[in-house]
Formats: C-alpha cells, sequence, structure tokens
C-alpha cells in the first residue's frame, strides 16, 4: 500500500490541482484505473496487473512500422501509449 501511495502522490497529486472532494474522488478513481490496467510494474516484467503480456513481437519488418498512440488522461497528467490496429 506505501508503494501505491507514493507512486499516486508522485505521479498523480504533486502535478495537480485538486479544487474539491468530488474531484479528488475522480482523479483518484482514474489513477486507480491507470495504476491497474495500464501503467507498467517492473515486479510483473513491464505488465499492468490486471492486462496479459503481450506476445513480443520478433518480426523486424513490423518493429520498423509500429504505430503507437498516445492517450492523455486527467488533462494530460497520465499518458497511455496503445499500437495502433
Amino acid at each position: 500500500m506505501e508503494r501505491w501511495v507514493q507512486s499516486c502522490r508522485h505521479e498523480l497529486l504533486d502535478r495537480t490541482l485538486i479544487c474539491n472532494e468530488a474531484h479528488l474522488r475522480h482523479a483518484l478513481r482514474e489513477y486507480e484505473q491507470f495504476y491497474n490496467q495500464h501503467r507498467a510494474h517492473q515486479a510483473m516484467q513491464q505488465t499492468a496487473p490486471l492486462r496479459t503480456a503481450p506476445e513480443p513481437i520478433s518480426d523486424k519488418e513490423q518493429i520498423t512500422h509500429l504505430d503507437i498512440r498516445r492517450r492523455d488522461r486527467l488533462g494530460g497528467v497520465l499518458h497511455e501509449y496503445h499500437h495502433a490496429a
């Protein structure tokens, strides 16, 4: 729990001006989803707790033509990156 609180403070609360309790609850919900569904965790081989690890790409042609898209969350405080289909 201490690591989660530290991560939340450094990645979210230190970069966000919270207006009221409703705004805080919304920001914490968004961060919780980001933390569990997208954020890479070193102890889990760079996967998220609620997401399976993708298959490694070994084809050099496919690697040179990767199309990566970024999705901003919470006004750009958090960033998610996905392969475009």
